[in-house]
């Protein structure tokens, strides 16, 4: 069974595939979509969470052999699946 959550949900050490850029309103809009399709969260792309700052945010990525940091309100705007 596939499920479906958003990137900032994704645990250290998990791995996943991004479904689509999104927001709960219905779009990433502007510049803070442009930016997370520029750093590689484009469909079908293999993502893994390879840490978390002490307090949780941001969190750590590996994106098409890239280690980026992404807030966890920019990661709500992707949706990944696991499965």
């Amino acid at each position: 069974m596939t499920s479906y959550i958003h990137l900032n949900e994704l645990r250290v050490g998990e791995r996943a595939v991004v479904e689509r850029v999104d927001t709960p309103t219905g779009g990433a809009q502007g510049g803070m979509r442009r930016r997370l399709l520029d750093l590689g969260l484009t469909p079908c792309a293999e993502v893994e969470c390879v840490g978390k700052s002490p307090f949780g945010d941001p969190a750590a990525y590996r994106i098409r052999g890239a280690i980026v940091a992404i807030r966890a309100r920019d990661g709500r705007s992707v949706l990944i699946r696991r499965g």
